[in-house]
């Protein structure tokens, strides 16, 4: 059986020079690798023409660079284009680019799947399947159309970051470092539900930004929500995070998805408030895009808005998000879904 190539993007500097040297090649080869991988974005070993033709024949027995294009492409009326990615265990993944005005934000996954299992979430609907490679996860920020000019990244995409955190914590290395994409921190926003070590060790070793996915400061209720609150409570989620300095280089955001009749009243605004007093954060209210099978119901724009002017009047910043890419099922999970259900249909 032949073996099976070993991709190279996803890997650190030091992980490129310890390849050079296995394979015959002095260390600073490590670097010059990682240039062309990162900075010049090649897509073949042959293009990495500094190194030895040999070399780069004996690279290629056992490594690739590990670029794969994506298997779909959607894009919306409003500009926000969708990709779909080979994810895990014959599961696809999504990456969602989001353009606004200067700005292209590119909406990365970290899992195939996810376990948290949220009520709302069509991914978790779909349940775990497994981990993306930092090989994977990097991809997505090479391989779509508007690489070159994306401006932030944010993990929103399918899976919790934190379930995964070796694999996320190495990406964010690879698209910060000088050796590797260069990117400030400030670029990338990492989203959890609140899994509290990873998320504490993830504040201490990185310097991106955090969003926390509240949807109601009542535990019974997000329990109902989300599986995830009789493991990590909320009150000692927010209480991890009051240790830390949100004032100065980086952002901590709530976010927080509204459903008619459920989170939506002013009772609810003022929990919140209670809950995130003193807490230097920015509260992001998100319409809900409505998936097959689910009773929730968005809430009207006229809510949406009393509830962020309350928030606001009581010390907050709050905003409320525009939706996007509605027309393309945006929503994470969507996509992928729809395609292996046409595959299932087809065979």
């Amino acid at each position: 059986m032949e073996e099976e190539l070993k991709p190279l993007i996803g890997m650190s500097l030091t992980q490129l020079q310890a390849v050079a040297l296995e394979n015959g090649m002095r260390r600073f080869a490590g670097g010059q690798m990682a240039r062309w991988l990162y900075q010049k974005r090649v897509e073949s070993i042959d293009e990495m023409t500094d190194l030895p033709k040999s070399a780069r024949e004996t690279l290629g027995r056992r490594y690739c660079v590990g670029r794969e294009t994506p298997l779909a492409r959607a894009v919306s009326v409003d500009g926000t284009v969708k990709y779909l990615f080979r994810g895990a265990v014959d599961r696809d993944v999504e990456s969602v680019m989001i353009p606004d005005r200067d700005r292209a934000t590119l909406c990365v996954s970290s899992q195939a799947g996810c376990r948290m299992g949220c009520r709302f979430c069509m991914t978790g609907r779909q349940g775990f399947h497994g981990q993306l490679t930092c090989a994977q996860i990097i991809n997505q920020v090479l391989s779509v159309e508007e690489s070159a000019d994306l401006t932030n990244a944010v993990f929103m995409g399918m899976g919790e970051p934190m379930d995964n955190f070796n694999e996320v914590v190495a990406a964010i290395e690879v698209m910060t470092a000088e050796w590797g994409l260069g990117w400030s921190p400030k670029r990338i926003t990492v989203s959890s539900v609140g899994k509290i070590r990873e998320l504490k060790e993830l504040i201490e070793r990185t310097k991106v930004h955090v969003a926390i996915s509240v949807h109601s400061p009542y535990a019974d209720e997000r329990a109902s929500l989300m599986p995830v609150e009789k493991a990590y409570a909320l009150t000692d989620v927010v209480g991890m995070l009051r240790g830390y300095d949100w004032a100065h280089q980086r952002r901590l955001s709530v976010e927080y998805i509204m459903w008619r009749g459920l989170n939506d009243d002013m009772r609810h605004a003022d929990a919140l408030a209670r809950l995130l007093r003193g807490l230097h954060c920015r509260v992001n209210l998100i319409r809900f895009h409505s998936i097959p099978g689910s009773d929730l119901q968005t809430t009207d724009e006229a809510r949406m808005v009393a509830f962020r002017d309350r928030l606001n009047d009581l010390g907050l910043t709050a905003t409320i998000r525009a939706s996007r890419g509605e027309d393309i099922m945006a929503a994470c999970g969507m996509l992928a879904g729809a395609q292996r259900e046409k595959r299932n249909k087809q065979q």
